[in-house]
Order: structure tokens, then C-alpha cells, then sequence
């Protein structure tokens, strides 16, 4: 066989093979991305029903746990309000809280485990510090009860931690008791504007 012919063989042998070598990372790339899509869920804390969920790309509610979310109704405005955030945001960390200590301010001074085994911090815009995470406190959840953190189970925040992922998105919905607060803060705040302005009008 001379080189014209190992040439020509090699070739077609590419010809032949290339289609082949193509498809099968076609369906390496797929099955990849089909992997990402069954993995796509969305974490929804509903203030109303005092649950977290995680709900796939199907509308399928894959787990659901009870919680327990800031003492104060209404939307996070500030600092050390008592309140949970609402609206859309992601998870930006999780990180091992084990060691972790926290003052609740109620004479007790620092208490161990206070953030149970896991934190899962969320990105909320104007607001540090605010996540998903455990508690000493079991007896507490289904009340109003955290600083504006949402409180698990430390069983429940162990298994919400194998299924949650950086990046995945967060959903927190108010209750009727929250909407009204913050309807409430939302007129006292145009009856102090009012007030403000019956004042200059006055000094005029």
C-alpha cells in the first residue's frame, strides 16, 4: 500500500468517523443539559403558610418545610427592624454555621448553635446578613420569632442544604398580616408628608 492510498483511507476513515465522534458529544452536551434542567428548582418562603419549598421547573413541590421568619409583619426596610425581606433573590452562599454564636440581646449573652448547622446566605439588595439557617430554638418554628433570618429545623436545614445550590433563586411572599402592615407604614408615611407640608404652608 503506498502513501497515496494510507492517505486516502485515512481520510475516508475520518469521513466516516467524524459524524459519529460529533453525535456522540451532541449527546454528551445534552444529557449534560438535561441534567441542569431536572436540577432547576426555586426556593419559595411563604410568610403566609410559614413554609420554605423547593419547587422544580415543573411546578412540582419536591420538599417543604416549616419555618419561622421575622417577629415583626411587613417588608425588611431596615436594620434591625424584626422584619423578613420580600421579593426575588438568590442564594449567595452557604457556609458552615456550626461554630457559629449569636446574642439574641436578651440577657442570655451569646448562645451556641443559635444558627443550627448551615447558613444559607441571601443576596438581598440594601440588607447583609440575612439567610436561611438552623436554630436552638426548635419550639419557635412556625412563629414569628427571628431577627429577619429564616429559621429551620436543624434536620430540615441539613436536608434543604443537599438540594439548594449558589445562584438559585429565592422567592419570598408576604402574608395578608405583612401586605396590611405595610399598607399601614405606607400611610402613615403619606400622613407625615402631608403633615410636613400643612407645616411649611402654614409658616408662609
Amino acid at each position: 500500500m503506498n502513501g497515496k492510498n494510507i492517505a486516502l483511507y485515512s481520510l475516508l476513515a475520518i469521513v466516516v468517523l467524524l459524524p459519529y465522534v460529533g453525535l456522540g458529544y451532541v449527546i454528551h452536551w445534552y444529557k449534560g443539559k438535561v441534567k441542569q434542567i431536572e436540577r432547576a428548582s426555586v426556593l419559595v418562603v411563604d410568610k403566609e403558610s410559614m413554609t420554605v419549598s423547593v419547587v422544580d421547573y415543573k411546578g412540582f413541590v419536591k420538599a417543604n418545610y416549616p419555618m419561622a421568619c421575622g417577629l415583626n409583619y411587613g417588608n425588611k426596610q431596615k436594620r434591625g427592624d424584626m422584619r423578613t425581606p420580600e421579593g426575588l433573590f438568590h442564594v449567595d452562599d452557604i457556609l458552615d454555621a456550626s461554630s457559629w454564636k449569636h446574642d439574641f440581646k436578651d440577657g442570655k449573652g451569646e448562645i451556641e448553635g443559635a444558627y443550627g448547622p448551615w447558613f444559607i446566605r441571601l443576596d438581598v439588595p440594601g440588607h447583609q446578613g440575612i439567610g436561611i439557617h438552623g436554630t436552638h430554638l426548635p419550639e419557635s418554628i412556625g412563629t414569628r420569632a427571628s431577627e429577619g433570618c429564616i429559621r429551620l429545623k436543624n434536620e430540615d436545614i441539613i436536608a434543604l442544604k443537599n438540594i439548594v445550590y449558589v445562584g438559585m433563586p429565592v422567592i419570598i411572599t408576604p402574608s395578608y398580616e405583612d401586605a396590611v402592615a405595610m399598607l399601614q407604614s405606607g400611610n402613615a408615611s403619606q400622613a407625615s408628608n402631608q403633615q410636613r407640608i400643612n407645616l411649611k404652608n402654614k409658616e408662609k
